[in-house]
């Protein structure tokens, strides 16, 4: 579905990537009327996104746009339920919904059921993410959505699956409502677009995001969608490469002196391996590791690299890598835990790069 997807019509001298469409305003009469609306461009991508994510998705201006749009859904003072080691970015903006009565949040270990489950009495929403950011952690999101609901019915269920991407999980089968997604990352892949997105097979979910999306004006623009689409058509390439580096690179950490823990779902010895196992078709391209001597050997260790890029974000063809904790929002996080998003170079020459980094630090 990544190549077959969105491509339009099969006439005959039909093109086989779709135009983009740049136009702010349509003739009257049609399906479209103005360009907040709706977009050709914009349509061919969410025809993917919903085709591989098992739903109807909506394309917007970013990751957060998405996020945004999502909790917007909500009337004033609900609250949210989310885990304590979610994307930053959420648990920044849901702090600041806080601060001004809008919504309220309860910040939860998801990984432990139970005590997700008592947080969730009373709330309006449940946020989850699985693997978590940066810490890789593992919820179990079968179950969290059914017994959530059943102890509290009404309550919506909200998966950021960026992480994993829908080839490696497809939360909507497994209870969840609503997955919302930076397309910025793996999706798109190049590192050269900023787009967000949800996906849901419930039609009132649809309806209510699209008003989101038209009334707050978080729409995406064609060009970039043009891009996104243009990058989900290598995703499951991109993704097979970049996991089986992942994989390798870990496996090889885990025995460097200079590290103490290697957090990737992939190895035996994660907390959550057994349950990514069972929910995932894969342990991804993320990972993070901590290492001896705290925030100052990591910078030091990022500082270093020479093949690896020191920088933000994640889920490009090159691997980067930082000190998460150097983010405000960030500061529980071990001093020296570093975020690797691991791209598809050679992995003898990633983990040459890498060994030398860590005997810098």
């Amino acid at each position: 579905m990544v190549v077959s997807a969105g491509r339009g019509s099969d006439a005959a001298g039909a093109p086989v990537n779709g135009p983009i469409a740049v136009s702010s305003t349509y003739r009257s009469g049609g399906a479209l009327s103005y360009g907040r609306e709706g977009n050709d461009t914009w349509a061919a991508l969410e025809e993917v996104l919903g085709a591989l994510e098992g739903g109807e998705a909506t394309v917007f201006a970013s990751g957060m746009a998405a996020v945004a749009a999502v909790l917007e859904t909500l009337p004033a003072g609900a609250v949210v339920v989310l885990g304590a080691d979610a994307y930053t970015g959420t648990r920044i903006l849901l702090a600041d919904l806080a601060r001004r009565g809008r919504l309220f949040h309860r910040l939860v270990d998801t990984t432990d059921v139970g005590a997700t489950l008592d947080a969730c009495e009373g709330a309006a929403m449940l946020w989850l993410e699985s693997p978590s950011n940066p810490l890789m952690a593992i919820s179990d999101l079968a179950r969290l959505s059914a017994e959530s609901k059943a102890r509290n019915p009404g309550l919506a269920v909200i998966a950021d699956n960026t992480f994993a991407t829908p080839l490696l999980q497809r939360p909507l089968d497994l209870g969840v409502d609503v997955v919302v997604h930076s397309v910025t990352k793996y999706l798109a892949g190049h590192s050269d677009v900023i787009l967000g997105a949800t996906v849901t097979n419930d039609p009132a979910w649809v309806r209510a995001l699209l008003d989101r999306r038209s009334m707050h004006g978080g729409i995406p623009g064609p060009i970039e969608a043009y891009l996104a689409l243009r990058g989900i058509r290598t995703l499951a390439v991109r993704m097979e490469r970049a996991q089986a580096n992942a994989a390798e690179l870990a496996r090889r950490l885990v025995a460097h002196e200079r590290v103490e823990v290697v957090r990737y779902p992939g190895l035996a010895q994660h907390p959550g391996h057994h349950l990514a196992n069972e929910q995932m078709r894969g342990a991804g391209a993320m990972l993070s590791f901590d290492v001896h001597g705290g925030a100052e050997a990591a910078d030091r260790c990022c500082a270093a690299v020479r093949l690896a890029t020191p920088a933000t974000s994640l889920g490009g063809v090159e691997t980067l890598i930082e000190r998460r904790g150097r983010w405000a929002g960030e500061e529980a996080l071990p001093g020296g835990l570093i975020r690797l998003s691991v791209g598809i170079e050679d992995v003898e020459d990633l983990w040459a790069d890498l060994a030398q980094a860590l005997g810098a630090c």
